[in-house]
């Protein structure tokens, strides 16, 4: 499984990797697979993102998303969903948002879940 972000998606088709958007809203554009239990909060990502005591703490945000997202999900149901929505590829999926690889993403704490539970998940360099 992979990870990655809405500009690259024409070259993830590409490849033959399946995208699903893990945003609390994906682009207007975007037509494909969405799972919106990997989302944040729009609380306290929009704390993060606007607000005036936490703008900007990626602490905060690790904390909240951890505690209201992540905690909150049992990992072998969200493993079987995925499969189901793809016909069992796991190995195909790449979970996209909005940012680039090098910028704070909940992606890449999601792909970290997945990996604490023994399942691979990495963000996908182009080649």
């Amino acid at each position: 499984m992979y990870t990655g972000y809405f500009a690259k998606l024409s070259t993830y088709v590409r490849v033959g990797l399946i995208p699903i958007s893990i945003c609390g809203k994906a682009p207007d554009w975007y037509q494909g697979l969405q799972y919106k239990k990997f989302a944040p909060k729009w609380s306290f990502f929009n704390e993060w993102k606007n607000g005036t005591e936490h703008k900007g703490d990626n602490d905060y945000y690790i904390e909240h998303f951890n505690s209201e997202v992540l905690d909150k999900l049992n990992f072998e149901f969200e493993k079987s969903e995925l499969k189901r929505l793809t016909d069992n590829q796991l190995d195909r999926i790449i979970l996209i948002c909005y940012e680039k690889p090098e910028d704070f993403c909940h992606r890449h704490l999601i792909a970290d879940w997945f990996n604490k539970h023994n399942l691979e998940c990495k963000e996908y360099i182009l080649k």
